[in-house]
C-alpha cells in the first residue's frame, strides 16, 4: 500500500520532529519550572526554537529529494512559519484545555496534545504543502 520511499520519508520526518520536539519540550519545562514563565508563553518560545531545528532538518535531510534543495527557501519558510503558528496555537490551547478542564498536569497534557498535532496537522502540511515537489522542478532535475 505504501512505497518504501514513502515509509522512509515518514520515518525521516519523525526523526526531525523528534529532535525539534525534544528541544521544544525540554526548553518548555526549563522556561516554566526554572524561569517561572506561564506554560503558554514557554510553549511559544520553545516551539519557535524547536521549529527552527525541525525546518532545518526537514529541508536539508528529509525532503531535499522531493522538493529539491534548490527550491525557493523564502516560500518554504513562509509556509513553514504558518504551520508553526498553527501548531503552537493548537499545542498551547490543547495543553491549556487538558490542564484547566481535565486537571491534567501541563507536561502530560502537552505530550497528549503534541501527538495529535504532530501526526494530524504538522506532518501532512509539511509534506504536502511546505516541501511539496514542484512538477516542473522534478522534470528539470531528472534531466
Amino acid at each position: 500500500m505504501f512505497s518504501k520511499k514513502a515509509v522512509f520519508t515518514f520515518l525521516q520526518a519523525q526523526v526531525a520532529a523528534f529532535l525539534g520536539g525534544i528541544t521544544d519540550y525540554g526548553l518548555m519545562i526549563l522556561l516554566t519550572e526554572v524561569f517561572q514563565l506561564h506554560f503558554a508563553f514557554s510553549i511559544l518560545i520553545s516551539g519557535t526554537v524547536g521549529a527552527v531545528i525541525n525546518f532545518s532538518i526537514n529541508r536539508i535531510w528529509v525532503f531535499k529529494n522531493q522538493s529539491g534543495y534548490s527550491s525557493h527557501i523564502n516560500s518554504q519558510l513562509f509556509k513553514f512559519a504558518l504551520v508553526v503558528l498553527g501548531s503552537i496555537s493548537l499545542k498551547s490551547f490543547g495543553t491549556l484545555i487538558f490542564q484547566k478542564v481535565f486537571q491534567i498536569d501541563y507536561r502530560i497534557g502537552r505530550l497528549i496534545t503534541d501527538s495529535f498535532v504532530s501526526y494530524g496537522f504538522n506532518y501532512p502540511l509539511i509534506k504536502y504543502w511546505v516541501f511539496r515537489a514542484n512538477k516542473k522542478q522534478n522534470v528539470v532535475e531528472s534531466n
